[in-house]
């Protein structure tokens, strides 16, 4: 019989209980603890918004097994054989004899727990603003299930008719759909960098989401901090101020980040990053080889720049948790970080990210470009057919993919290709690496050339001279503001009926309009003295045309990668109404 170990773990959420559990299947006859303050363990955090917008329709689903058991402390002894101490507070670490210190929260009693091996899966702790009035009644973070409850009975008694959502990124914009779309709450979203998912996705697509919030009846005020939290005589919060206006409120929601709980870890003297987060190896050893750590007090690594990073998300605290439990038990295995890889839903669409955007690959000095393209998410001749746009960024000089960026309607075509993506960018993988990466077809689920695919063919043809692009944000200001580029004008290779009101509008000289079908025909009526911007609905028929015109002689063109299909969702006020 092996030797019994005792292993003491310190965080019951997600990490902490997969080692625990994972453990005790490779290693049966050791003694496994799990200490956690809270009431509450083993819940699926990621999906408190579901639970506030009635998709959960109770919050004890979200402790729930697959098969429908509750998981808590007698869960955990009797299908786990894993010693679970709820409310109580792991205080100190003692290296050198091996134990750590409690307090039960309930009696205030302390005691000490001995260890062969410990485990560290503290998580994180909600950012709370540096602003007067964070601590008024009806201010929440979202920091654990007990405040989802709180926020979800407030709602269901009527106490809240205006909500303001402090922050835009994913929980943040989670929030203020499940309080607008179940509840009919009047729903602000202020977030202080000028654009919704800042660093998570580029402008172009924080534009689209934004646009869609709109519709669906949520304020959205980007480039906006809120600067104070304004209560009433009682002491309840009645408004949020940000430099702009004053927002009424009954209910206000914290979303700013989350930061590690690192300082149990930093008390005892292991290495933690300066903005927190604990150093781990590849086998998730802190700087003391019997101390692992996992989950979202962790820094982990970029896989594709190479440097510290920071991503708290369930998925990854549960695999890196059964690697911990792997190295715990002696098998040998490796986490070896992340590409960055997020998906949400936002009413009706679907926005996804893995990997770098195109503006950090910059900032990473990548020599990086992208690849913007609009096709439709399965056949086109299949019914329910609709536009997904994707954006590759790559980087030039190597031919490396950095990144994929997608949006379109909730389903899971996006899903997709963006979980193929992570695996390849991963991977180190290439342009051609995209362009051949084999996709499961039926028309049902994709067009006969994969999106994927697709995208990966846009970038070739940038990477060659093939295709000259002009960027959409170049594009709208112009428009604009025809000064900025007095010597431009759009050629338009639409049907006459979706070109013909532009020209209308605008004049002949600045929207010239030749259809697609009659270029090969006509092209002696498109002007010599301009540069032209090419226009269609997805970008494809525009690269096909300045192809031809460059075998003309005719160099004077960029296309509009994206077209009229990322246009219109990205919401301008200049399409003349039709």
């Amino acid at each position: 019989m092996s030797e019994v170990k005792k292993v003491l773990i310190i965080g019951g959420v997600a990490a902490g209980p997969k080692a625990a559990c994972h453990l005790k299947r490779v290693k049966p006859g050791w003694e496994v603890t799990v200490v956690d303050q809270d009431s509450l363990i083993s819940y699926g955090g990621c999906g408190i918004p579901y639970y506030v917008c009635g998709d959960v329709s109770d919050e004890s689903e979200l402790r729930s097994t697959s098969f429908h058991m509750i998981r808590d402390e007698k869960f955990f002894a009797d299908a786990k054989g894993v010693t679970v101490l709820t409310r109580t507070r792991a205080l100190s670490i003692n290296r050198e004899e091996k134990k750590v210190l409690v307090e039960n929260l309930d009696t205030g009693e302390q005691s000490e727990l001995p260890y062969d091996k410990l485990m560290l899966a503290t998580g994180a702790r909600p950012v709370v603003l540096p602003v007067p009035g964070t601590d008024l009644d009806g201010v929440f973070t979202i920091s654990d299930l007990h405040k989802a409850i709180e926020i979800k009975k407030r709602i269901a008694r009527g106490m809240v008719e205006k909500a303001v959502v402090i922050g835009g990124g994913a929980i943040g914009v989670e929030m203020a759909e499940a309080l607008t779309d179940l509840w009919g709450v009047q729903t602000s979203l202020v977030e202080f960098m000028p654009q919704l998912l800042p660093r998570i996705v580029d402008w172009e697509f924080a534009a689209m989401l934004k646009t869609h919030l709109e519709e669906k009846e949520v304020a959205v005020y980007t480039g906006e901090g809120a600067t104070e939290l304004i209560g009433n005589g009682d002491g309840h919060v009645v408004a949020v101020k940000t430099p702009e206006r004053t927002l009424e409120a009954d209910l206000v929601i914290m979303a700013a980040g989350v930061r590690p709980r690192s300082e149990l870890a930093r008390e005892a003297g292991l290495a933690v990053a300066p903005w927190g987060g604990i150093v781990v190896n590849r086998r998730l050893q802190t700087t003391d080889p019997d101390i692992y750590a996992a989950g979202d007090c962790i820094a982990t690594t970029n896989l594709i720049t190479g440097k510290e990073t920071y991503a708290p998300l369930g998925s990854l605290a549960n695999r890196e948790g059964r690697i911990v439990g792997d190295n715990m038990a002696g098998i040998p295995s490796t986490f070896d970080g992340v590409v960055g890889s997020f998906i949400m839903k936002a009413f009706d669409r679907c926005i996804a990210a893995t990997g770098l955007t195109y503006e950090a690959a910059l900032a990473e000095g990548f020599e990086a470009d992208y690849a913007l393209t609009a096709p439709s998410d399965r056949a086109h001749f299949f019914p329910g057919e609709a536009i997904v746009v994707y954006q590759m960024v790559f980087d030039k000089r190597t031919r490396k993919v950095l990144g994929l960026q997608g949006f379109g309607m909730m389903n899971d075509s996006i899903s997709a290709r963006i979980d193929t993506a992570a695996a390849l960018i991963s991977k180190g993988a290439t342009i051609e690496d995209f362009i051949t990466v084999e996709m499961a077809y039926a028309p049902p689920f994709s067009a006969a050339v994969d999106s994927i695919n697709a995208a990966a063919f846009v970038a070739d043809n940038i990477c060659a001279g093939r295709l000259r692009k002009v960027s959409m944000r170049r594009f709208l200001a112009w428009m604009e503001d025809f000064s900025r580029e007095p010597d431009w004008a759009a050629l338009d290779i639409r049907h006459p009926l979706e070109a013909t009101p532009f020209v209308e509008k605008f004049g002949a000289e600045r929207w010239v309009a030749v259809p697609y079908a009659e270029v090969r025909k006509r092209y002696h009526e498109i002007p010599d003295d301009k540069t032209l911007i090419i226009l269609c609905d997805a970008g494809t028929r525009s690269f096909e045309v300045q192809v031809f015109l460059d075998h003309l002689g005719k160099t004077n063109t960029m296309v509009l990668s994206g077209g009229f299909n990322v246009i219109r969702r990205i919401g301008v006020d200049w399409i003349p109404q039709q």
